[in-house]
């Protein structure tokens, strides 16, 4: 099996919260964007918080998320697994993003809110104790994943839990 790559930073010069997801899915990796799968809600809930279409064009709401001060990236830099699963990730083939070099080249961002469990988890365990004090320090909070395989919860549910980061972009 093949190592799979994330994608570069999305973000502009005065970013205020990064978004971390864990590393792209298929559908993403084949369309080489973000949250490409129809059934990720992440497009849909920023399209209702920051008032733009989720159906236009990707760099229209990749400009409308990075305009509204939310950086957008992945812990993961690669790793192998088959399939789109978080939980398919194999352990021993984790390369993490290089958070601290990103955080210190956006000085603006005061918070980091992660897209699921497993990015936090991986944050923790990979970048966290790698960071400096300063970086150390910057307000964290997991959210509910906006995967479709996190079905539990409804979208509006998911929507509520995600505005505190338009909150924090502006």
């Amino acid at each position: 099996m093949s190592l799979i790559q994330s994608f570069p930073p999305l973000a502009g010069a005065d970013a205020k919260c990064l978004v971390l997801g864990s590393i792209p899915g298929v559908r993403s990796l084949t369309e080489q964007q973000y949250y490409a799968h129809p059934q990720n809600a992440f497009w849909r809930i920023f399209a209702a918080l920051l008032g733009f279409d989720a159906r236009a064009p990707y760099v229209e709401r990749c400009a409308a998320l990075t305009g509204s001060g939310i950086a957008l990236w992945d812990v993961l830099a690669s790793c192998r697994r088959p399939g789109s699963l978080d939980a398919s990730i194999e352990q021993d083939s984790i390369v993490a993003n290089d958070i601290a070099g990103f955080l210190q080249s956006r000085p603006t961002i005061t918070a980091i809110h992660f897209n699921g469990a497993l990015a936090e988890k991986t944050f923790l365990r990979h970048i966290l104790p790698t960071l400096p004090p300063a970086q150390q320090s910057i307000r964290r909070l997991r959210l509910p994943s906006t995967s479709p395989a996190h079905a539990g919860m409804r979208f509006e549910e998911k929507l509520a839990a995600w505005r505190c980061v338009v909150e924090t972009g502006r």
